[in-house]
């Protein structure tokens, strides 16, 4: 994606800089545009605690990348498996930062030690450049139902109001995003569309970074406060909704950020389609009961009782919302069981959120519903 007519993936890597690995500081957004050079894995398991990057498939990116840079320095056995496991610790419910970990670990293990730290960087190269496809295909599977939708409004002058819920954006991914790819592809192919912006409370993923997107490419977009979706659907100002997602089930229950679950709920309430976005490396197969299986993050209480800004004078502050000494709770994520959700987008295709409609696109995982079908 562009950012004032200059291109920019999620991560890259500098092979003039001593193979270093920059992100862009989402912390930073929207209000400055700063770009973060990472050295040891130490920089990355950082970035990925502090959310300089998150989202569930860029996380798996940069942590792949984290690995590399750790190899650079020390290749044998040791090095590699101790920085795997000081990764996967970073963040507990996005299950693309385990599956990229792993695949790094499997592929890096049979490999001498000398030859380690180059197929590292290789490797790692290659789970950003596949998640780029697969954010593509995503968002054209994702623009077909858009134009469905579209096609069937009564006045075709009337804008398409699709609502989404925190960043899945390309500032989630290496590029594209998930929830947002089908977006970019309908605005690009010239639909009318026009995006409700959850503003999603606490750490305003939405209000900061999704409008940030939103505006940079030009995408007609409105940021709304988390509980007016609601009000929008009674009265018919939402046409679709399409959430991300940080681990599904393999009988399709979603993990997202916290406050998806309500809107799925407002969404079965009056009938506006709930849709799920996400690649398949966000499916934990081993797992079919969300609410049991997925562990949440609990965040810090900061995110709660405290609110960045730019105040009058033009500096980035911090205020407290909250009356001293006040308890509070932080739960980073909910489940959203498979009945409220209409279907999942993937880079295969769409498909319903059930075992049958998940086997239709991925018939190889049926050893995973031996006890169930």
């Amino acid at each position: 994606m562009k950012i004032n007519g200059i291109p920019y993936r999620s991560v890259w890597v500098d092979d003039k800089d001593g193979w270093s690995v920059h992100i862009i500081d989402q912390t930073r957004l929207p209000f400055s545009f700063q770009t973060r050079r990472l050295t040891t894995a130490a920089d990355v398991a950082q970035a990925i605690c502090t959310m300089q990057v998150r989202g569930a498939p860029l996380i798996g990116a940069v942590a792949a990348y984290g690995i590399a840079l750790a190899l650079r320095v020390d290749s044998e056995d040791k090095t590699l498996n101790d920085t795997a496991a000081m990764l996967m610790n970073t963040r507990p419910t996005a299950v693309n930062l385990h599956h990229a970990i792993q695949r790094m670990v499997a592929y890096l293990h049979p490999i001498s030690p000398h030859q380690r730290a180059h197929a590292a960087y290789e490797e790692a190269a290659r789970i950003c450049e596949e998640d780029i496809q697969t954010n593509k295909a995503i968002g054209n599977y994702g623009l077909d139902i858009l134009q469905e939708i579209a096609h069937k409004k009564h006045h075709v002058h009337e804008p398409l109001h699709i609502l989404t819920h925190c960043n899945a954006g390309w500032l989630a991914t290496v590029d594209y995003g998930t929830a947002l790819s089908p977006i970019y592809m309908a605005h690009d192919a010239g639909l009318n569309v026009h995006v409700w912006v959850d503003e999603t409370r606490p750490r305003n993923q939405g209000a900061s970074l999704t409008a940030w997107e939103l505006q940079s490419h030009g995408v007609p977009h409105t940021v709304i406060t988390d509980n007016a979706g609601g009000h929008l659907m009674q009265h018919k100002h939402v046409d679709i909704i399409i959430v991300g997602a940080d681990r599904v089930t393999r009988t399709g229950d979603i993990a997202n950020k916290i406050g998806t679950y309500l809107k799925a709920l407002a969404a079965r309430d009056n009938a506006v389609p709930f849709w799920v976005a996400l690649p398949s490396t966000t499916i934990d197969w081993t797992i079919s009961d969300g609410l049991k299986d997925i562990p949440i993050e609990e965040r810090s209480s900061i995110e709660v009782t405290h609110v960045t800004g730019r105040n009058a004078q033009g500096l980035i502050t911090q205020v407290c919302v909250v009356p001293e000494k006040t308890k509070v709770a932080n739960p980073a994520f909910d489940v959203t069981p498979a009945h409220l959700i209409t279907g999942l987008i993937t880079e295969k295709g769409c498909c319903a959120a059930t075992p049958k409609g998940m086997l239709s696109l991925f018939p190889e995982m049926k050893e995973y519903y031996s006890d169930s079908l």
